[in-house]
């Protein structure tokens, strides 16, 4: 059923939440795992933000999380890519024939304001396969 999942990861705390929940599909469905981190520009909108812009971190959160997949017996391939998140997470599950995307969510969607500005929202309503929204 879920053939290829895609898992966008950060930094944040919902990323580490919704990897056991990962874990658990592509382990019941033997799936093909890939993990994908977006390395973003720094926006005069988001300069206090978190935002992930240094490449070398994101190669560091990459294979960190590649070796914790490992642990549980997963094998995960890696993608890097520069852009707008949840563009670039939409492009890449269709450039990879993604079945599933699986994201953590910071639920910022309950307010009029962080429903517009939620990549979450975003790649729900972009997204060319479903995506599973952990909270």
């Amino acid at each position: 059923m879920f053939k290829t999942v895609l898992f966008p990861i950060d930094r944040s705390r919902e990323t580490q939440e919704a990897a056991e929940v990962v874990v658990n599909i592509v382990q019941q469905y033997h799936s093909r795992l890939v993990l994908l981190s977006v390395i973003e520009s720094p926006t005069e909108e988001s300069p206090g933000e978190q935002v992930m812009t240094s490449p070398e971190a994101v190669a560091q959160l990459l294979q960190n999380a590649q070796a914790l997949f490992s642990q549980q017996g997963i094998s995960a391939e890696v993608l890097e890519r520069a852009g707008k998140p949840a563009f670039t997470i939409c492009d890449v599950a269709d450039e990879i024939g993604a079945n599933l995307i699986v994201m953590g969510c910071r639920g910022l969607g309950l307010t009029e304001d962080g429903a517009s500005e939620s990549v979450t929202n975003r790649v729900i309503n972009l997204s060319p396969c479903p995506v599973l929204v952990v909270p």
